[in-house]
């Protein structure tokens, strides 16, 4: 049997036109399927990374204590977010959190999606672990993948109990999830009109970041006024910021002879101010006493007549003391314990034995 027939039939049977369509259908499905059920992986999609800071607000002590560096998040199968720095401070009674994170995604145009969006300002963003869930807004997007960190020196005045400001050291720390946010490099405490209370100020170095070209700690700007809390192991101070990268120790250090002047004081209360007392130390007092005059109040009494008398005061007293006081010389004035001197101004001085507040009169020059 001839394998091709007069009539160009295959074998006689069917035509080689007809055959070769077959052969030609078999072999794209068969192609097709391969395809189908091939095991060669999709081409991978174009990617690349930026960098974004992210608000997370406050948080409790125990979501903070779980954040750190390298922790990520994948919304998708292209998106990931990885922590590459930490930033936390005080706020209340929780804890500020702000992070620098990576975020990588498929390239859209000059952009990046991000869990199918570009990463935009003011957008939010979850961080999802296995240990714990916060979402915080973009403030930020730019090159770099830590916080621009900056240490800043400010001084904050407080008032607190005698006790617990006899407790405030140099070299004591604020820590915040095993991280060291603030430390006190100085203190002074002044006595206030209230022998259980004293005033207490503290040069302290702060773990700040710059965002928007300020200087921010606990969520806030820094600056003068601004309320500031350190929460230490033993103490929590709930202060004001008076002065941004400066010192306790600004201004040169003077003597001044100053008169202050208490007025209708009790006797026994007059007699115990004698010259000689100073608050400080012996060999460096904020302030000693050098003379004391005391002379009776006046009272003004009408007479049975209807006379107006003048008379003195059987009981209290009107006290002018001298005394020299430890002051600083600034641009802004005079300053005794941190305050402005002037007169007319309320001083306080502990004296050891009795506690005074009295009113300037007068500041030698």
């Amino acid at each position: 049997m001839e394998l091709i027939d007069d009539d160009g039939d295959l074998f006689g049977v069917v035509n080689v036109v007809d055959a070769l369509v077959v052969l030609l259908v078999l072999a794209v499905g068969v192609a097709g399927i391969a395809l189908v059920f091939s095991d060669d992986p999709a081409p991978e999609p174009d990617t690349d990374t930026t960098y974004a800071t992210l608000d997370m607000g406050t948080q409790p002590t125990y979501i903070v204590d779980a954040i750190n560096e390298g922790d990520t998040y994948s919304p998708n199968d292209v998106s990931t977010m990885t922590v590459t720095d930490v930033h936390l401070t005080p706020r209340g009674d929780d804890i500020g959190v702000t992070l620098r994170v990576e975020l990588e995604g498929e390239l859209d145009g000059d952009s990046i999606a991000y869990g199918d969006a570009p990463p935009r300002l003011g957008r939010s963003l979850t961080l999802a672990t296995s240990r714990y869930e916060v979402s915080g807004q973009i403030r930020g997007v730019s090159d770099g993948d830590a916080l621009e960190r900056e240490e800043t020196t400010v001084i904050v005045r407080d008032t607190l109990d005698s006790e617990t400001a006899a407790d405030i050291a140099a070299g004591d720390e604020v820590r915040l999830a095993g991280r060291t946010v603030a430390t006190v490099e100085d203190v002074t405490t002044y006595a206030t009109g209230d022998p259980s209370q004293s005033r207490v100020f503290l040069e302290t170095t702060l773990d700040a970041h710059r965002e928007d070209g300020r200087t921010r700690f606990g969520g806030v700007p820094l600056r003068r006024g601004q309320p500031l809390t350190l929460p230490a192991d033993d103490y929590t101070v709930d202060g004001t910021i008076e002065r941004v990268n400066g010192d306790l120790q600004l201004g040169e250090t003077t003597t001044r002879t100053v008169t202050i002047r208490m007025d209708e004081v009790r006797q026994d209360m007059a007699d115990a101010i004698r010259p000689g007392m100073r608050e400080g130390s012996v060999s460096d007092p904020v302030a000693e006493i050098v003379a004391v005059e005391t002379e009776p109040s006046i009272i003004i009494a009408t007479g049975e007549n209807g006379s107006v008398n003048v008379v003195d005061h059987p009981v209290n007293r009107d006290v002018t003391i001298t005394a020299e006081f430890q002051v600083r010389e600034t641009t802004t004035g005079v300053q005794f314990k941190g305050e402005s001197l002037r007169s007319g101004s309320t001083v306080t001085l502990d004296l050891g034995t009795v506690v005074i507040d009295a009113e300037v009169v007068s500041v030698a020059g």
